[in-house]
This record gives C-alpha cells, structure tokens and sequence, in this order.
C-alpha cells in the first residue's frame, strides 16, 4: 500500500525471515531492471489496499516461491521505517520457522540460504542491514 506523507510517499512492505532448523536464513536476489537490482533482500512485497501485512505476506510468499504460510505461524521479528530518497518505506518482519510447499524461485531469481556468520557478504538495501544484525543477534543468543 502507497500512501502520501508530505513530499515522500509511504510504501508498507511485509517481509519474510524465512529460517531452516540448521539456523539459516533466506535471502533473495532483485532482479535486473527493478531498483536496486543484485541486492539481496528479505521476500515478501507490498501490502495492498484493503490488506493487512500478515494477509499480504502470506500471499507474497505463496507467489513469489510457492510456500504455503499460516499466519499463526508468523513471529514479529523487526521493524524498519527508513527514508529512501523518492519514497518512505515502513517494513514489518516475521520470523516464519514452519512453512509448506516446494519452494520455487518463481520469479527466476537466486535464492541463498546464509548463516549469521555469511550474511554480512551479501549486499543489501540500505534498509535491509539492521534486519541483518538482528538476524545475528538474535543467532548468537541460541534462538536458532
């Protein structure tokens, strides 16, 4: 969902920290052509109008890589509210330990499973990064 706030409109974004048993974590690649293209980045995508964040998220990880996700199965795990030069984006991420389907990169693009140790290596948005130090906070305490 965009709405305008002053001179930037605000994107919600819901985002998945999608995590295996063995403590890794999913990332994906932006594709060419999109902003930011070869950063890597949480899945998930836009809430749309009339949506909440959990319903979008669900829908977003059913598309984009055939996972099946209950929403009692979602853990808030972060949030980013960050200030993009053209837009504002306000980012709520769940933790989703449990999920169903094949998964599929149905959009072509690269998946990595990383640990706390890798992820700093791959590249990111700007609003991205705090999500990758709790990820290794969160890590180093045990939780994984």
């Amino acid at each position: 969902m965009t709405k305008h706030t002053g001179a930037r409109p605000l994107l919600i974004v819901a985002a998945a920290a999608l995590v295996r048993s063995d403590g890794r974590l999913l990332l994906q690649q932006r594709p060419e052509g999109k902003h930011m293209s070869g950063l890597w980045e949480f899945p998930g995508g836009k809430v749309e109008s009339g949506e909440h964040p959990e319903g979008a998220l669900v829908r977003e990880l059913r598309e984009e890589l055939g996972l099946e996700v209950v929403e009692a199965n979602l853990e808030p795990f972060h949030f980013v509210s960050h200030a993009y030069e053209t837009f504002h984006l306000l980012m709520p991420v769940y933790l989703i330990r449990t999920w169903g389907g094949d998964m599929e990169a149905k959009e072509g693009q690269p998946l990595a499973w990383v640990t706390a140790e890798e992820i700093r290596n791959y590249p990111a948005p700007p609003a991205d990064l705090p999500i990758y130090e709790r990820f290794i906070d969160w890590s180093k305490a045990g939780r994984a």
